[in-house]
């Protein structure tokens, strides 16, 4: 026995990639660190830095035990009270989302609970989330990227909705990088890959390059649900003498020291040797597991759950028993491993995916375990919910493996009572020198030709080119409700086919204008995501947020985060829309450069019914729209895409925002949806109307003739400027008249612009003419252009018939068309007949019982075969079958 561990591996241990674990698999004397073992060697020395945690933390462990911790028990705290899971940097912050919150009745529940609900009619609700799986996925990118979405499904699922769509903000490096080229194909695939076997839509997300993210990606994940009201679940552990069950895969070694390592450190070299330490995603475990959940939710089997993502095993036990104030006996060998070496920290510690724990009834325990045979799902009862203690004190926590306890702890101390940092803040050293560097003084295109060149170079810049390379890998459409997605501005879904209600989700974040300053920065997020969804003629009603953000150890970043934060809840609050729930994601550097400070804030709205959704794209029409500009242009430059594209510019100050003008906008755009006079419209940001005018005109190969204002703005300033509070509308004739004077009710900025046509030709009178097919080819070639061409995404999907000849079609079949048709909203079904996107009315009728068919295949469950691997649930450590588990006595330590 040694009391100073050693950093070589043991003979027939294996490494978990996580050093300081590896350390303590090495036991003792052939055994676990037991308590007892703790009590009587309580000067041994203890690998606690290694672990990430502070001599002082170390300390108050210490003092909250009365003696050193067992190997688990400082695995479990130094998960526990890492950054990713305590949020220590981050509370004294993020409590302004509490104080500022804004009285809103649709709360159901919010910070603090795995997802936020918000209430849309009287017996239904939605529930979303976004959360960063940003290290995993540059260590990773396939799974790293795979298990960021699995993880937040389940948080969507542990709130008893059953997840709907999925979407993805992400940001890379430098388009044309080579680490680029490895990292975002990977991504891609993973997102893809775990989405489309889940069969989740995914409806939309942002595809971001700037070198600010090299070695750094960022791959936020967002997930969204629906569930009936009276189905809330809670992660409470209540109820003494329930039986507390794993539910879901086995545990194995992989993402031992993912929350405390990848996401609570900043990248040195030699990580690619931390790949054991990301997990492993398995979507069809996934899909089973959470069609057990809803099985068991809907016949009221389950009294409390909680996913296993960040911190496994660790975080579900101590979070439930925490939330409740009661206490938790747990057997940890009846845990069914993929792997039966694996130590008790190893359990505790592993990240594996797809598994949830359940708080049970001992009288529903075996309707439980049966559902989950069902549907061929590991299930073990692995522990019981135990009382107070004697002076009404929370119970504890207490863990046996093979008959030694070798974890006895207070929950809260784990969950709750880590510790809080109030950091040093001060605002970085070079900004004012950045903001003085304004970008309205950089030289600027004047002559019609340059203007012209000037729009098809930001056209095929990697901002703002056509994401189709990436988009086409997922499936946007499956389930039959997608009403709109990539790539509108809005993702829309069709919640209830009777009434049509649905909402809309829109996720956005620009680094460039957070560097120049965070507080406006965060606002402006707020507002594209808040004006992308009120475009469509929703109501903007919840927010979620995933922060991300260098080194807390660093004052400038942390002033950077106080002021994102203060800007958002100021945002929210001035806004009507209460933060539900988010991430925040800290270390997102490489040595000592971080990233830009990149709030990503994502927004839920309502419709009352998806008919009167409006898409970005003009209409093809005889008599051709009128096109009105919402808002006000003023020279704002700074931050631009044009700045940064023409110039590799970065300086001066963002956009100014007036999120009441925004709120105005809202309400102008959801009135004229409900009045049924816009046909089209696109919230203006990113390039400005130039950018607007391309995408909404390329849509569907439908022209526009534009004749910008005469005022004090120039023609380029009138086409590049990224002022916020702006939108391109397209008016049917005819309702011209009364949308003016609808905009003038709202105090909306109301400017005509031009008209579409059916010439397939962009002309801005004065200053240039293109043909939309020039543009769509300087649109269109980038991405293959940088990441491979049709052959090399055929061959990633499978179609080796299409990689040999690109220009050939690929392989289809009827139900090819069948789900193509239901995704341009054939399958819509609400009041009065309306033609979907680019689909007659009439063949919505003709495809409603064929796409019924193929939705039932997907979500109907039908008696489950009996899968080789899991008709039989395997025995556990002890020998007891995964169904049936024991009741041991208590054992002794």
């Amino acid at each position: 026995m040694t009391t100073q561990p050693e950093t070589a591996e043991a003979p027939g241990t294996k490494p978990s990639g996580f050093a300081a674990t590896d350390v303590l698999v090495n036991e003792f004397d052939g055994g676990p660190d037991t308590v007892q073992r703790a009590l009587s060697t309580p000067e041994e020395l203890q690998p606690h830095t290694e672990l990430g945690l502070k001599d002082d933390e170390y300390d108050r462990i210490r003092q909250i035990l009365g003696r050193r911790p067992t190997a688990s028990e400082l695995a479990m705290y130094s998960i526990m009270w890492s950054e990713h899971c305590s949020y220590k940097s981050s509370k004294v912050h993020l409590r302004q989302f509490g104080e500022k919150v804004p009285q809103n009745t649709r709360m159901l529940a919010g910070i603090g609970e795995n997802a936020g609900v918000v209430q849309i009619s009287d017996d239904i609700a939605v529930t979303f989330k976004v959360e960063s799986h940003n290290h995993p996925s540059f260590v990773e990118p396939y799974q790293g990227a795979a298990t960021g979405v699995g993880g937040i499904v389940r948080d969507i699922l542990a709130m008893g909705a059953r997840p709907i769509a999925v979407m993805d903000p992400l940001r890379f490096g430098a388009a044309d990088h080579p680490d680029t080229a490895r990292v975002l194909p990977g991504v891609v695939s993973g997102i893809g890959g775990y989405g489309n076997c889940l069969g989740l839509p995914n409806i939309g997300g942002e595809i971001v390059f700037d070198p600010t993210y090299q070695g750094n990606p960022l791959v936020n994940a967002l997930s969204i649900g629906v569930l009936p009201v009276e189905r809330l679940q809670h992660k409470e552990a209540a109820g003494i003498g329930n039986v507390v069950v794993l539910l879901g895969a086995r545990t194995g070694r992989d993402g031992i020291g993912g929350v405390s390592v990848l996401a609570s450190a900043t990248f040195v070299e030699g990580v690619e040797q931390r790949r054991p330490s990301v997990q492993v995603g398995d979507p069809f475990m996934e899909k089973l597991l959470i069609e057990s959940c809803l099985e068991l939710y809907d016949a009221g089997l389950v009294a409390g759950i909680q996913d296993l993502g960040g911190a496994g095993l660790t975080c579900a036990l101590t979070e439930t028993a925490a939330a409740a104030g009661t206490g938790m006996r747990v057997w940890l060998e009846r845990v069914p491993l993929r792997e039966a070496s694996m130590s008790p920290t190893e359990i505790l510690a592993s990240e594996s995916q797809e598994r949830m724990l359940l708080i049970v009834t001992p009288e529903n325990l075996e309707q439980v375990l049966a559902v989950a045979d069902k549907w061929g799902v590991w299930a073990t009862a692995i522990g019981e919910v135990t009382p107070h203690q004697g002076d009404g004190s929370p119970g504890r926590l207490v863990i046996s493996w093979n008959d030694h306890v070798v974890v006895d702890v207070p929950p809260g101390s784990l969950a709750d009572d880590g510790p809080v940092y109030a950091r040093p803040i001060r605002e970085p050293a070079d900004l004012i020198l950045l903001q003085a560097d304004k970008a309205e003084t950089l030289p600027r295109p004047q002559t019609g030709d340059e203007l012209r060149e000037t729009l098809l170079r930001m056209a095929a810049s990697p901002n703002l080119c056509d994401k189709s390379w990436v988009t086409e890998q997922y499936d946007r459409y499956v389930l039959g409700n997608t009403v709109l997605a990539q790539p509108e501005d809005s993702g829309v879904l069709r919640i209830d086919e009777q009434s049509g209600l649905g909402v809309a989700l829109s996720v956005d974040g620009n680094g460039r204008f957070a560097r120049l300053d965070p507080y406006e920065g965060a606002k402006l997020a707020l507002a594209e995501a808040y004006r992308n969804v009120a475009v469509t003629g929703a109501e903007p009603v919840a927010v979620t947020d995933c922060l991300n953000f260098g080194s807390p150890e660093d004052p400038a970043v942390m002033w950077q985060f106080a002021e994102a934060v203060r800007g958002l809840a100021d945002g929210c609050q001035q806004l009507g829309t209460p933060v539900t729930g988010g991430n925040v994601s800290f270390y997102n550097q490489t040595g000592a450069a971080a990233i830009h400070p990149t709030p990503v804030v994502g927004v839920l709205g309502v419709f009352d019914n998806v008919a009167r959704r409006i898409p970005m794209g003009f209409p093809q029409t005889t008599d051709g729209d009128q096109l009105f500009l919402l808002g006000e242009t003023h020279s704002e430059l700074s931050g631009s895409e044009w700045a940064w594209v023409t110039h590799g510019h970065l300086g001066g100050r963002p956009p100014k925002v007036d999120l009441v003008a925004e709120q105005r906008l809202g309400y102008l755009m959801a009135r004229a949806s409900m009045a049924g006079h816009v046909a089209a419209a696109h919230d203006l940001s990113d390039g400005g109307l130039a950018q607007v005018l391309v995408e909404s005109c390329l849509r569907y190969n439908v022209g526009a003739s534009i004749t910008l204002p005469q005022d004090d703005n120039s023609a380029f300033v009138h086409l590049f400027s990224e002022s916020a509070g702006r939108a391109l509308v397209a008016i049917p004739r005819g309702h011209d008249q009364a949308f003016a004077a609808l905009a003038a009710e709202y105090g909306v900025a109301c400017t005509p612009v031009g008209v579409t046509t059916a010439e397939p030709v962009l002309d801005v009178q004065g200053e240039f003419s293109v043909q939309l097919d020039e543009v769509r080819e300087a649109w269109t070639g980038t991405l293959p252009r940088l990441f491979g061409g049709p052959a090399e995404l055929a061959n990633r999907h499978g179609d080796p018939e299409h990689a040999a000849d690109p220009t050939a079609p690929a392989g289809r079949d009827d139900a090819d068309e069948v789900l193509e048709t239901a995704a341009a909203g054939a399958a819509m079904e609400s009041a009065a007949p309306i033609e979907a996107d680019g689909i007659p009315a009439a063949a919505v009728a003709e495809v409603k019982d064929e796409v019924r068919s193929v939705e039932l295949e997907i979500t109907e469950p039908v008696a489950a075969p009996e899968p080789a691997a899991a008709a039989e649930p395997a025995a556990a450590a002890d020998g007891q079958s995964a169904a049936e588990p024991a009741t041991p006595e208590q054992p002794e330590d």
